[in-house]
């Protein structure tokens, strides 16, 4: 089992910059792949970004490609979500996800994740 938490969401102005920290509980947080994923209001939850679980490589949607970055930290079982050059469209609550990651590859749907956090709401004004 593993529980996450996130933090670090606020309300900012284009162009600034937000750094989103999830925090996972369980022992074997190093063996799980983690995703970042984004829900606006009226719309479907979006894939983000995705992190290995060696942390070693990364993949992002293309809207935030560029502007985003994602790392992990597993002494501290934690996994960040770096944004810059935020745009109003970046508005959302922001949810990281966690799942084992057997297969050794990325993880793009929602549905492929066993693991969420609470969701931290990110409002970027323009």
């Amino acid at each position: 089992q593993v529980q996450l938490v996130e933090s670090g969401g606020g309300l900012v102005q284009a162009g600034d910059s937000l750094r989103l920290s999830c925090a996972a509980s369980g022992r074997t947080f190093s063996s799980y792949a983690m995703g970042w994923f984004r829900q606006a209001i009226g719309q479907e939850r979006e894939f983000v970004g995705a992190i290995r679980w060696s942390g070693g490589t990364t993949f992002y949607a293309n809207s935030v490609k560029g502007r985003f970055t994602i790392s992990r930290d597993n002494a501290k079982n934690t996994v960040y979500l770096q944004m810059n050059m935020l745009k109003p469209e970046d508005t959302a609550v922001y949810y990281c996800a966690a799942r084992i990651d057997e297969l050794y590859r990325f993880y793009f749907n929602s549905n492929e994740y066993n693991y969420w956090g609470q969701g931290t709401q990110v409002t970027v004004s323009s």
